[in-house]
């Protein structure tokens, strides 16, 4: 998939949030979608094919969340070591 529009960027310019979880979930959807169709048609291949696009999709998903959290760690420590400097903005 190509680069994603700058209006589903974070602030640090990642792409992680509702573009993310929607292409996950669109990935998901047609791993399952070329599973079902393969079991139907009796076409292993294709359904192969469908299990590995929802491993993939899982993955990122995973991925994405792993993200959240460092991100999530990184701001709580950030207000941490602003709050004990007492530089004033709280």
């Amino acid at each position: 998939m190509g680069q994603r529009p700058l209006l589903f960027a974070n602030d640090n310019g990642g792409t992680m949030g509702a573009a993310d979880k929607f292409d996950n979930a669109t990935d998901k959807l047609g791993g399952q979608a070329k599973e079902t169709v393969g079991k139907v048609t009796g076409d292993k291949e294709r359904e192969t094919e469908g299990k590995v696009d929802q491993g993939k999709a899982d993955a990122k998903d995973f991925g994405d969340k792993i993200k959240d959290k460092v991100e999530d760690a990184k701001d709580s420590v950030k207000g941490a070591v602003e709050g004990l400097k007492g530089d004033g903005k709280n």
